[in-house]
């Protein structure tokens, strides 16, 4: 079964002659165990264009040390990896396998380097025999396979142990430098390797020769857009799969960012070859959306239970609630899981990568950006205008709750075309972002309370039927009720800052 470590470390520049200085003078460090000298073998795995290197993503198949097996590090920020580890296997694990999947896609894994390391390892401890970081002297010996050339060289490795204090690193460091070691410019070890042994990593995994150079013309300014959607939608493919918190949201966003700037940008991208890709874009984002509207559903009537007095509980409410969330959380990972790991997906990230390589940019994408870009705002701004008079026009009831949804919907796509628009519109987008907002966050919360409403009576009708009282959801339901129609009662004032012509006019000018 494979297991996370979350791995803070700093690499520095070594040779066969260099010393290290005496780290019992870094703050906090009381004494430098010896631990002696481990021979590590490791393969490194990718395709055989590098995707992985590319996104910074290294897996190997390393014998010897206390942590033989396979190892999947995926990049958190500067220093900080999480390291996924399986048992050691002649063959790559699946739960591995499927980590990568958006990366690597049907192409083969194959060895890239391998890398044999004699590392003489040192213990920082406190004064209480507590482990601060692990120091490791590390002669590499690296040969591009299969047969290619071969390089060697010494570093430094300064790793914080578990539960230690990160700040641990800078105290080392500063006795690092004083004694003329300098930080090394390699992010990591088989980086440096390929980069010595012959071919280096792409810089992205996405890179293309397609879209425009020219950041200044609408289809430069709407492409870079679509590429951070689609490298969010890649690189949290695995967050997913693992579970991370908010993985879910995020991913599902991106799709829904790069199916609205497809819709919005239509004058600068043909919806001939947009559209298809945005029914797939949508089809996701709905598979992933049971997860996640099952985790929002769920924080909310917890809230709601919690807050209420225990005299008005009765029966097992937070048991039943507790089962009802846990069968259809179930259900919903299960969902999301097979859809990534459909043949659906994969041709989707495929159609991703085509729309890059070949962008499908009409005239208007040569234009400049600014004229184009507000002129997609503004009619996204109109689309929503329509939507809000019309629902605010309605009376109270399940026409206006259609009508209030349909609302949300449009101002978060006249939020994301604003987003999009930012770098070439500056603070005038940035404004109308932020106002429009505003009214998608209260419309979102009057759909949330739709939805409650409608979980809560079911869960009424099987408390009943399960002989419990379904007092307290029905209370629970009028809540949502009174906090519906507040938000109704809201909306005229929330919109009234999003739809001031002076919002607007920087973007007519």
């Amino acid at each position: 079964m494979a297991e996370t470590k979350r791995e803070i470390e700093r690499k520095y520049e070594a040779t066969a002659r260099t010393e290290l200085p005496d780290l019992t003078r870094a703050t906090g460090v009381a004494s430098v165990e010896d631990r002696g000298v481990a021979e590590l073998d490791a393969v490194y795995y990718d395709t055989p264009g590098l995707r992985l290197a590319a996104d910074s993503v290294t897996l190997r198949r390393r014998t010897g040390g206390g942590d033989e097996g396979w190892h999947l590090k995926f990049p958190v920020a500067a220093g900080v990896r999480d390291e996924i580890r399986a048992p050691l296997s002649k063959s790559l694990p699946t739960s591995l396998a499927a980590l990568i999947r958006s990366r690597t896609r049907t192409e083969d894994i194959v060895p890239v380097v391998r890398l044999r390391s004699s590392r003489a390892v040192r213990h920082l401890v406190d004064a209480d025999g507590g482990l601060l970081a692990e120091v490791a002297v590390d002669t590499v010996h690296a040969e591009r396979l299969p047969k290619g050339p071969k390089t060697s060289w010494t570093e430094i490795e300064v790793e914080v142990a578990d539960d230690a204090d990160p700040e641990i690193l800078d105290a080392v460091e500063k006795r690092l430098k004083k004694a003329g070691i300098s930080p090394s410019t390699a992010a990591s070890k088989v980086a440096k390797a390929l980069a010595e042994t012959g071919e280096p990593a792409p810089e992205t995994a996405h890179a293309t020769d397609g879209p425009p150079s020219d950041g200044d013309t609408a289809g430069g300014r709407v492409l870079a857009y679509v590429r951070k959607q689609i490298e969010a939608i890649v690189a949290l493919d695995p967050a997913v799969r693992r579970d991370l918190p908010d993985s879910v949201h995020q991913m599902r966003v991106a799709c829904r960012r790069l199916r609205s700037a497809f819709k919005s940008y239509r004058k600068v991208l043909d919806r001939t070859v947009t559209d298809p890709v945005g029914d797939e874009l949508k089809w996701l984002a709905g598979e992933l959306g049971h997860a996640r509207d099952q985790e929002v559903l769920h924080a909310r009537l917890l809230g709601r239970i919690e807050a209420i007095p225990d005299t008005l509980l009765l029966g097992p409410v937070r048991g039943r609630l507790r089962i009802w969330d846990t069968a259809r959380s179930e259900d919903a990972r299960r969902t999301a899981l097979t859809a990534l790991d459909s043949d659906r997906h994969l041709a989707l990230l495929a159609a991703l990568d085509a729309l890059l390589a070949d962008p499908p940019l009409r005239k208007a994408a040569h234009d400049d950006a600014e004229r184009v870009l507000a002129r997609a705002v503004l009619k996204d701004y109109d689309r929503l205008a329509t939507r809000v008079d019309h629902a605010l026009a309605l009376r109270p009831g399940h026409d206006r709750d259609l009508a209030t949804h349909e609302a949300r919907k449009a101002a978060k796509r006249a939020r994301y075309a604003a987003e999009a628009a930012r770098p070439g519109l500056g603070k005038p987008a940035k404004r109308f972002a932020k106002k429009v907002k505003a009214v998608q966050s209260l419309l979102g919360d009057h759909q949330d309370s739709v939805v409650a409403r409608d979980a809560l009576r079911e869960l009424g009708i099987q408390a009943h039927a399960a002989g419990e009282s379904a007092f307290t959801w029905g209370l629970l339901h009028g809540q949502e009720e009174a906090d519906g129609a507040d938000r109704e009662r809201e909306l005229p004032g929330v919109w009234a800052p999003a739809s001031d012509p002076e919002l607007r006019a920087p973007l007519t000018s």
